[in-house]
């Protein structure tokens, strides 16, 4: 039997990790002018635009893919002139929503991505043992029904992931819209 999971407090929902995919993007804008519909009482929930350089030139990054940089070793660079743009998004978000690994992280990051495959809205997992993960996706489907809400679970034991949500102590992971 698993302990009670601590509640949780404080939510990012992040549009724009790739700035070819926009309708996270549009989510994100229309709660930051008007999150009533997300905000719950004794939960902050913050709508975030997570690489606007690449959103304002519609491209999926500017130096490399900020879903792949958060990293011990690109969040422990020195920040000097030549660090890669999305290197130095990833060090700020981190330092916002984080830092990843401790007890002052957001507990819940949804990343909200876009794709030409033929998925539907999908949730997309990174680790089954987590308790409160494999509830809120149980919520979530029963939410959803009759609607098809598959979930991808891309666990990998000894991977370390280093993606935007990775940041929080729920990785919940992307829910492709």
């Amino acid at each position: 039997m698993s302990s009670p999971c601590a509640p949780v407090r404080r939510v990012g929902i992040f549009g724009g990790t790739h700035g070819n995919e926009l309708s996270g993007v549009l989510l994100v804008r229309h709660w930051q002018q008007d999150g009533a519909e997300i905000q719950r009482p004794g939960v902050e929930v913050k709508p975030f635009l997570t690489n606007p350089r690449a959103v304002e030139r519609c491209t999926r990054y500017i130096d490399c893919d900020l879903n792949r940089v958060f990293d011990p070793e690109s969040l422990g660079r020195p920040v000097v002139e030549d660090i890669p743009y999305e290197v130095r998004r990833a060090q700020e978000i981190n330092h916002i929503f984080g830092p990843k690994g401790s007890d002052d992280a957001y507990d819940l990051i949804f990343d909200l991505h876009n794709t030409t495959s033929n998925m539907g809205g999908t949730i997309i997992l990174e680790n089954s043992r987590d308790d409160f993960t494999i509830q809120m996706v149980h919520y979530i489907k029963n939410a959803l029904a009759p609607e098809p809400c598959p979930v991808l679970l891309i666990e990998h034991p000894s991977l370390k992931y280093a993606t935007t949500r990775s940041v929080a102590k729920h990785p919940v992971g992307k829910y492709r819209i």
